[in-house]
């Protein structure tokens, strides 16, 4: 028997000339790709600044139509309180049982546009005063309990539980 020896061969795509040589890129690669990455992250945050600040304006434009628009739809139904009073004012031969029932159904229609629009009376007779609530523009003698409002010189109002004008009141006095 005859042995023949065999080198082991390589194999045939592992030749130098086939093997992907290993080269670290250049410093000069690695700074272009820094320098490209870092201008799409500042091209990215300038977008995101720009988008921002449209979000700000955005915001300020809806706030004031928003404004615009809620002073709008007041505006609209008082319109209607005008024309009644104009319409009263220009009646001819007017009594003053057609004044007054003229006055009382424009009131009624100034109390319905209140209504609508959360607008509340404050007319506490009777109530303990309140200093966020009543302004006390004097103190009387009274059989009532001190510091209960004993009249009204001016209802107060309120908007959505704010108070837009405090009731002037009068309050009574401690007892001595």
């Amino acid at each position: 028997m005859t042995h023949t020896e065999t080198t082991p061969q390589p194999p045939e795509n592992t030749s130098p000339e086939h093997q992907a040589p290993e080269i670290m890129p250049s410093l000069e690669e690695m700074l272009k790709t820094a320098e490209l990455n870092a201008q799409e992250h500042h091209d990215a945050w300038l977008r995101a600044k720009a988008e921002g600040e449209n979000i700000r304006r955005r915001a300020q434009e809806d706030v004031s139509k928003a404004q615009k628009f809620a002073v709008e739809r007041f505006s609209n139904e008082m319109l209607a309180v005008m024309d009644s009073l104009q319409a009263g004012l220009a009646v001819q031969t007017a009594s003053v049982e057609s004044f007054k029932s003229g006055m009382e159904l424009t009131l009624k229609q100034l109390s319905s546009v209140f209504e609508k629009f959360n607008i509340k009376e404050i007319n506490p007779v009777g109530e303990k005063f309140d200093a966020h609530k009543h302004q006390a523009i004097g103190m009387l003698d009274s059989e009532q309990e001190a510091n209960t409002v004993v009249s009204v010189m001016q209802k107060g109002y309120t908007l959505s539980d704010r108070v837009l004008r405090p009731a002037l009141v009068m309050v009574a006095k401690a007892k001595e």
